[in-house]
């Protein structure tokens, strides 16, 4: 979760203690649990919900944020930086002491839907907010899967929030305000494809919580649906049909790209490589076409698509193309071709790259400055290290080189300027 938004979630927690009192907004908090959950599942249905629960867990994209670069398997212990102190991820292997070992149904079941665990309120980095819409079956699967898993005996470390952060029961007030009621898994009138798209975007893969926008109290707010939003000091981009158009995207090649990571449109990178590492590269083809339908509103995903046009090239003045064009020579052009086309399995191409059109010209920015390390994509697709260029170009050279690539290439306006990379080093 992005620094802003556990910081801003800290704040309402506190108020929430300090408006209402904590025991007293508990009761009105809102659970999607059914009573029938209760009920203890067999020795038999846990074996076999185990099986579908392994491909549920990676579709919920649980393991990336409960396992350190290292560390043991579901042990958690991954740190979420917040400027009031540290949040730790927790262990979820069944270890009766330090994992979910000890935890009934119903527990698990509270925990993941409405954000309450066996020892208070989580915190909303874990993004229960999205998973209250997942159905019974899928959260029993998981369940069941972790609960077959190896105990891992690794103590959870303690979270360093000074008081009176640590309350979690101030939590309550956040969870009034943001959680919905609403967990209706299928709309009418949408084709299965849609409708399992839908799912798996909303709730499995919880796309909303990195590209909505957040409200005043930091929930996402639902007017700007998926339209983008700024996560620790970058861009998560609008991933409705009009921002994965205006991209370059196209139903077919996104549902590959998801699969892959990697396309004439870039590489994934930052926090969504993980995603492509850990979880989406793993779904099934049917499901790929499902999020790629539901994602360009399609009721079903096209055998043929036609590729967005190229956005027309927008004029920058001759000072600053002069020196955009001396600094992609220097260090950009030796690698992503003069024209650039980049290089097939090596090189990301810039002439078709999704981040040099997008309005916001952060992303760009923080590549040229800071560069992109080696990575392995599914399959044979590799990208060798990108070096960061902070140290051999001033702020506006930056500036100009930006403004020139997304006005040649990406259709934007040349309106980077200095400062703006200034503050972003």
């Amino acid at each position: 979760m992005a620094r802003k938004l556990l910081l801003a979630v800290l704040t309402i927690a506190v108020l929430g203690v300090l408006a209402a009192g904590a025991v007293f907004l508990g009761l009105f908090e809102r659970s999607v649990v059914a009573k029938d959950i209760e009920q203890p599942l067999s020795a038999e249905q846990m074996k076999t919900l185990a099986k579908r629960g392994a491909y549920v867990a990676v579709a919920a994209d649980c393991y990336a944020c409960h396992v350190t670069k290292g560390g043991a398997p579901w042990a958690g212990g991954l740190p979420f930086e917040t400027p009031f102190g540290t949040i730790y991820s927790t262990n979820i292997s069944p270890d009766k002491e330090h994992g979910i070992g000890a935890w009934t149904r119903a527990e698990f079941h509270r925990a993941v839907r409405d954000g309450v665990g066996k020892q208070g309120h989580l915190y909303p980095a874990m993004p229960y907010a999205s998973y209250r819409k997942l159905t019974v079956e899928d959260v029993d699967a998981v369940y069941a899967f972790l609960m077959s898993r190896e105990p891992m005996k690794v103590a959870n470390k303690a979270n360093h929030l000074p008081f009176p952060f640590n309350i979690r029961q101030g939590l309550a007030f956040w969870n009034l305000v943001n959680l919905s009621s609403d967990t209706k898994t299928e709309i009418a009138g949408r084709s299965a494809q849609w409708n399992r798209g839908r799912y798996l975007t909303d709730a499995l893969a919880h796309c909303g919580e990195c590209h909505t926008p957040r409200n005043l109290t930091m929930g996402m707010k639902d007017s700007a649906y998926l339209q983008g939003a700024e996560l620790e000091g970058v861009v998560a981009p609008d991933i409705t049909k009009a921002g994965l158009t205006r991209m370059g995207f196209d139903p077919l090649v996104f549902a590959s790209f998801m699969k892959s990571g990697i396309s004439a449109q870039g590489a994934m990178t930052n926090q969504m490589f993980e995603v492509v590492h850990f979880s989406t590269q793993y779904f099934t083809a049917d499901d790929l076409a499902a999020m790629s339908a539901y994602l360009f509103d399609l009721d079903k995903l096209p055998e043929r698509t036609t590729p967005p046009a190229a956005p027309q090239p927008v004029a920058v003045s001759a000072d600053v193309a002069a020196s955009a064009r001396a600094s992609y020579l220097a260090v950009c052009a030796s690698c992503h071709g003069g024209e650039g086309q980049g290089i097939p399995h090596v090189v990301v191409p810039l002439a078709t790259n999704a981040s040099l059109r997008l309005a916001d010209a952060r992303n760009l920015n923080k590549v040229i400055l800071s560069g992109i390390p080696a990575q392995r994509f599914p399959g044979l697709e590799r990208m060798q290290p990108m070096p960061g260029f902070a140290a051999h170009l001033t702020d506006q050279q930056v500036a100009d080189l930006s403004n020139w690539l997304r006005a040649s290439w990406g259709g934007q306006q040349p309106t980077v300027t200095a400062e703006e990379v200034r503050k972003q080093r």
